[in-house]
């Protein structure tokens, strides 16, 4: 049963359902790479979430909070990226310029880490995200940046 509460977490958060919201379609895996460095994203409305996902992992379910999900991934030797702890920094703007921090925690379950953090959302709204992430052994920091709109 942890196995499946797990594996749904991940396929929920780690990858943006396709919506059709305003006619426009969100892929279903977003990223950006440095070389041997990925840093994987999502940003959603916690409403979304499985209720026994937000239970276990403690985040409340609301049309009015988001979550952001951060993987941080290094490709090894073999070319297979694999998951990596960084420190983590994260901001949000709203379309009224109101800034937010988002405080992440890590999620460690097996050989995956992982980043959760919450924040408030007034829809109808776009919020720009910002992410630096500065993975275990790297000196230089990488960045994500991202507008997400929510309905």
């Amino acid at each position: 049963m942890k196995a499946l509460v797990t594996f749904t977490l991940a396929a929920s958060l780690l990858a943006l359902p396709i919506a059709a919201h305003a006619g426009q379609a969100y892929p279903a895996e977003q990223v950006v790479k440095y070389g041997s460095i990925e840093i994987h994203y999502n940003a959603m409305p916690t409403d979304e979430l499985q209720p026994e996902v937000a239970k276990n992992y403690h985040i409340e379910r609301s049309h009015n909070r988001g979550l952001l999900t951060i993987a941080v991934l290094r490709k090894n030797k073999l070319g297979v990226a694999e998951p990596v702890p960084a420190v983590l920094a994260a901001t949000v703007v709203n379309l009224s310029s109101q800034l937010a921090e988002i405080s992440m925690r890590e999620i460690r379950e097996g050989s995956a880490v992982y980043y959760l953090g919450e924040f408030r959302v007034t829809p109808p709204d776009t919020l720009k995200f910002s992410v630096s992430a500065q993975p275990a052994g790297e000196t230089r920091k990488y960045q994500a940046n991202f507008s997400r709109p929510f309905f």
